[in-house]
């Protein structure tokens, strides 16, 4: 009998795709196994922002590509077994994690966009992502989105609310200094750790505060 119960990873289109590599290397690292759906806009700012074409056909490579990719854009920075991943097409609207009986630990949305907060909070289930989404909220199972745009209007926020309310924990894309941060990849993992910790799973991405003013700088 398969036992395979993995975490639903939705990547949107919102700028910060290194983010959500910071968050499937740690759930890989944890020994978790993980459903990807990367959306048709997340496709565009992917190869905006790295260079790296996500081709549906070619998906194993091209992860491995992206995972192995550091914050600053050096390539091979990580060496990254992919195995554990499931690729799913952001259009089928018939994959696993589009009914409720497939078996999934929850849903982590990093980043999401204002357009995917609005779609999920709304319930449109327009692609897979949005899909996979409501049926995470509607099987009460655990769904954190790292919305990562900014400024914020005031729909935006209501959507924010509407999610909160409906048992979603909303997860702005907020780095923080105190850990020490010296690199922008200390940064990025901040924002992952962060979402590993509202879906708990266990990780090392960054210091956490232990009630010692200077703990994080870097002669602490």
């Amino acid at each position: 009998m398969n036992s395979r119960r993995p975490w639903v990873v939705g990547v949107s289109g919102a700028s910060g795709t290194p983010y959500a590599a910071a968050v499937l290397r740690a759930l890989l690292a944890a020994g978790e196994s993980v459903d990807l759906v990367v959306s048709r806009a997340s496709r565009l700012t992917l190869l905006d922002e790295t260079g790296i074409a996500f081709r549906d056909a070619h998906w194993q490579d091209d992860l491995r590509q992206w995972l192995a990719r550091g914050a600053d854009g050096k390539p091979d920075t990580f060496d990254i077994d992919v195995s554990g991943v499931r690729h799913w097409a952001a259009g089928d609207l018939a994959a696993g994690p589009s009914s409720g009986s497939y078996p999934a630990k929850g849903m982590l949305i990093v980043p999401a966009s204002t357009a995917c907060v609005a779609g999920v909070a709304l319930g449109l289930s327009k692609d897979l992502l949005q899909r996979a989404a409501s049926v995470t909220l509607k099987e009460r199972r655990r769904l954190v989105v790292a919305v990562r745009e900014t400024p914020l209007n005031g729909q935006t926020l209501k959507h924010l609310v509407t999610l909160d309310e409906a048992g979603a924990v909303v997860l702005p894309a907020s780095p923080a200094f105190y850990a020490g941060a010296t690199h922008i990849q200390d940064l990025v993992d901040f924002v992952a750790g962060r979402v590993l910790d509202a879906a708990g799973v266990p990780h090392r991405l960054y210091r956490r505060w232990e009630g010692e003013l200077g703990g994080g700088s870097a002669d602490g």
